[in-house]
C-alpha cells in the first residue's frame, strides 16, 4: 500500500529533510517510526528536502509498506512514534504511481521577519529579528518582479545541482501582521536556498542599500555574486504543496 503524510515539523534541531550520517534529519525520524509500525524498512520521500532548520506546516511525503492499515491508525501510531517536533496531520491511502515531488504543482513558502525593536521569546525559532526600520513599499514592489518564469541563477546556492534555474513563480507578496513581515511566495519548485536568498536581497532593498530596479536586474544578470546573503534558515517554513 501507499500511504501519503501530510507532515508538520520544527526544524531547529534538525540537519533538514534528507538523511544524513552525521544528526537527525525529518527523513530519519520518519523512517525509523514507519520501520516500527509496520515491522520493515521503507524509504520516505518528500515533495521538498528542505535544509537545516527550515520547518513545514505542509510538506507532503510518501512511503510504501506491504501491509495495509486504516489511515486513521497509521496517523495516531505514527505521532505516537515520532518526537515532540514532528507531527503527522494527515494519513491517506494513494495509488502507487503518486510521487510526491514530481506529481506537485506548486510549493507555498513563508519566510517571517520579525521587525519590533525586542526579540520575541515566542519567534525567535521561527523568524528572523531585524530591529531597524524597513521600507516595506520597496520590498513589494521587488517582489512582485519575480511573478512569472524567471531564470533564478543569482538565487541559487553555489552547489545546487539542478539543471537549470527556471522557475515560474505564481505568488510573491509581503504582509504586515503583529510585529512581524511575512513573506509568502509560490512557485512551481525552487532552486537550493532561492527563498532565503531572495529574503536577504530584499531585505536590502527594505534598508535602501539596494534600490527595486537593481534587484529586478539581478534576474537578467544570473551571477549569484551579485545577490545578497542568505538568510537564516529559521524564518523559512514549508506551508503546502498543491497537487
Amino acid at each position: 500500500m501507499h500511504y501519503k503524510l501530510t507532515v508538520q515539523y520544527d526544524g531547529t534541531n534538525f540537519l533538514g529533510w534528507q538523511l544524513q550520517p552525521q544528526g537527525p534529519t525529518i527523513q530519519g525520524e520518519l523512517e525509523r517510526a514507519v520501520a516500527r509500525l509496520f515491522g520493515a524498512p521503507a524509504r520516505v520521500t518528500a515533495a521538498g528536502r528542505t535544509d537545516a532548520g527550515v520547518h513545514a506546516l505542509g510538506q507532503v511525503a510518501c512511503f510504501h509498506a506491504e501491509k495495509e492499515m486504516a489511515a486513521g491508525d497509521v496517523l495516531r501510531a505514527l505521532n505516537a512514534l515520532t518526537p515532540p517536533e514532528v507531527a503527522i496531520a494527515d494519513v491517506a491511502l494513494v495509488a502507487d504511481a503518486f510521487d510526491p515531488r514530481r506529481n506537485a504543482l506548486s510549493r507555498k513558502y513563508r519566510y517571517r521577519l520579525w521587525t519590533r525593536p525586542w526579540r520575541s521569546p515566542f519567534w525567535h525559532r521561527f523568524s528572523w529579528h531585524l530591529w531597524a526600520p524597513l521600507d516595506v513599499e520597496a520590498m513589494r514592489a521587488a517582489a512582485a518582479s519575480l511573478l512569472g518564469e524567471h531564470d533564478f541563477s543569482s538565487f541559487q546556492a553555489a552547489d545546487c545541482d539542478a539543471a537549470n534555474a527556471v522557475r515560474r513563480v505564481f505568488r510573491s507578496e509581503f504582509r504586515v501582521a503583529d510585529g512581524q513581515l511575512l513573506y509568502t511566495v509560490e512557485a512551481t519548485a525552487f532552486v537550493r536556498h532561492m527563498v532565503r536568498n531572495l529574503v536577504g536581497t530584499l531585505v536590502e532593498v527594505g534598508r535602501g542599500t539596494r534600490g527595486v530596479q537593481e534587484f529586478r536586474d539581478l534576474l537578467e544578470l544570473r551571477d549569484r555574486t551579485r545577490a545578497g546573503a542568505t538568510a537564516p534558515a529559521r524564518g523559512l517554513c514549508l506551508m503546502a504543496v498543491k497537487y
